[in-house]
């Protein structure tokens, strides 16, 4: 019995696959989200969406990214710069 590996998605390509993401649904303007209704569209879960986005607010130049509210969830406000 062989076991086979899935290769894991490296945390650099989910973070690139966000961001593409936010800078193709921001170009015409603001972004308003939570990260659970944008997972399937990206391929990862609420909370990697999450996780992400807190790193993305800090090194994304070309996004300005927030925390806006959380009720029962964040919501994140992305503009383009």
């Amino acid at each position: 019995m062989s076991t086979t590996t899935q290769p894991s998605i490296s945390q650099e390509s989910k973070e690139a696959r966000l961001k593409q993401y936010l800078n193709d649904r921001a170009s015409d303007g603001e972004l308003y989200f939570k990260s659970k209704f944008i997972a399937d569209d990206v391929g990862l879960s609420a909370k990697e969406i999450g996780a992400l986005m807190v790193k993305l607010s800090d090194s994304a130049e070309d996004l300005e990214i927030e925390k806006w509210s959380y009720t029962s969830a964040t919501t994140w406000r992305v503009n383009p710069v």
